[in-house]
């Protein structure tokens, strides 16, 4: 890609090309009932984007009654039919990928190359994958006389975030449409510009009035508003841990489905025979990839305690070779953290680190030199940290990595489930089978060993506080279904 396909229109562009105080709801785009505003920043700049409208119990109220009407019949179309509106998504989210990568990068940092080679790409892979899996679902199974059925769940409440915004999208709208469910989105009001675009583009794919609507808001009052209204029939979160126990206390009354996909403290346990030359800077990009803003990146790398140095060496390679900077640059590899809070979480756990005697090889407090505005981090690394340590238990959520020595196997294993979290795991070793018996005993939802690609249709969820359900392929698809046996159906 050269610099001159990454020349971004003005940034007025975009912000005029969705419809930034209105939501999509009943097939069309929609007044607020009562709109507030709320600036959207530019992380990059520090400068306001534009305004959008924040909803509230009214329009949740709404695209819920929307929702509610459009179900009967959506959940009653043909596996074809939803199959074919699923590949008119998929079709035009490639069309536009360029426009959607610049408002990735415009709302929320993130380097316009990784925007366009990453997050677009693969959101639109969870469209196709759904349709895959819609396809081949045996939504009908029969034992002797007995049917087993599965159904469209309802009506889904979606709560995504500000980090992955167009991915987690699709990661939950797809599975649901293709299950004939209808839903409500609160996409995070931190970087809403995606979500408009895309709820222009189900629109223009042709989507059922009330099937997909779109509620812009914050948590504490449209997410709240969606846990507990009594015609959502199962709410989807992608959040932090304390933001799902929030949602899932509002749902309790009235018995609604709840799935998870929360907090992540990932391990990446090199065994004794790994290649590190290989394996470390692999690791140093999986942690820092999209500025270290991913719940499942692996920012714990625990090593052998013979191998520290070269370990040490080699990361800090890894990481000088990043650049940060401006996101609109081809040459960018990190752009800025993607908000002014998150940004001083970063910074402050840097400063825990440092008090708490971890040693820092790079990085470290404040922004990189040359760079005076916008919410970028140095890449940092500590090293000769212990389990206990604040910055190996909780999430930081930024360019952070620990580096945790261990002198045997099960001594590593031990620190790999030492902590709250069970999302995401690396295991590296050319002993394969070693790696496979590692793999086994770390509690977490998902074991990548020696850094494979990446599998749209392997289930992705947490163990313990990192949440409950599964995303992706035929396992996403059937957080969206209800069984019903039918007893006395008759033989096949």
């Amino acid at each position: 890609m050269t610099a001159s396909e990454l020349t971004p229109p003005p940034q007025q562009a975009i912000v005029d090309c969705v419809n930034p105080q209105r939501f999509y709801i009943d097939g069309a785009w929609q007044q607020a009932e009562a709109p507030a505003s709320f600036d959207v920043v530019n992380p990059a700049t520090e400068c306001v984007l534009g305004q959008i409208a924040m909803g509230n119990a009214h329009d949740v109220d709404r695209a819920v009654a929307a929702a509610r009407r459009a179900f009967p019949g959506f959940a009653g179309t043909s596996v074809e039919a939803r199959a074919a509106l699923l590949e008119r998504i998929h079709a035009l989210m490639l069309q536009r990928a360029d426009e959607l990568a610049l408002a990735l990068s415009l709302e929320m940092g993130v380097a316009c190359t990784y925007a366009r080679a990453a997050q677009v790409p693969l959101a639109a892979e969870h469209v196709r994958v759904a349709r895959e899996a819609l396809l081949a679902y045996p939504f009908l199974q029969r034992h002797g006389t007995t049917a087993v059925a599965r159904e469209a769940i309802g009506v889904c409440g979606l709560i995504t975030p500000w980090n992955w915004p167009l991915y987690q999208i699709t990661a939950k709208m797809a599975p649901a449409i293709a299950a004939g469910c209808c839903v409500v989105l609160k996409p995070s009001e931190l970087s809403p510009y995606s979500a408009l675009m895309f709820a222009q583009l189900m629109h223009d794919a042709g989507v059922p009035p009330g099937v997909f609507n779109l509620v812009n808001g914050s948590g504490p009052e449209v997410g709240a508003a969606m846990a507990e209204h009594p015609g959502i029939d199962m709410i989807s979160i992608t959040g932090s841990t304390r933001a799902g126990v929030l949602v899932a206390q509002a749902a309790a009354p009235t018995v609604k489905r709840v799935t998870q996909e929360l907090g992540g403290k990932s391990p990446n346990l090199m065994l004794p025979d790994t290649d590190f030359a290989r394996a470390v800077p692999l690791g140093v990009a999986a942690a820092f990839r999209n500025v270290g803003q991913s719940c499942s990146a692996p920012t714990r790398m625990i090593v052998p305690r013979n191998a520290l140095r070269q370990v040490e060496e080699l990361a800090c390679q890894a990481a000088a070779a990043l650049i940060v900077g401006d996101p609109m640059s081809p040459d960018t590899t990190l752009g800025p953290i993607a908000n002014r809070a998150q940004f001083e979480r970063v910074q402050q756990m840097i400063a825990v680190g440092l008090e708490d005697g971890a040693r820092l090889l790079c990085g470290g407090l404040g922004r990189p030199d040359g760079l005076a505005t916008g919410f970028y981090a140095r890449p940092t690394i500590f090293s000769s940290v212990r389990t206990q340590m604040r910055i190996a238990q909780e999430e930081i959520f930024g360019p952070v990595l620990c580096i945790l020595p261990y002198d045997t196997v099960e001594e590593a294993i031990a620190i790999a489930n030492d902590t709250v979290y069970g999302l995401g795991a690396h295991v590296q070793g050319t002993d394969v089978a070693q790696a496979r018996a590692v793999a086994g005993r770390i509690r977490a939802g998902q074991v990548l060993i020696n850094h494979p690609a990446w599998d749209p249709f392997a289930p992705f969820g947490g163990y313990k506080l990192s949440g409950n359900g599964r995303e992706y392929g035929r396992h996403g698809l059937e957080e969206y279904l209800e069984t019903k046996a039918i007893l006395g159906f008759g033989e096949a």
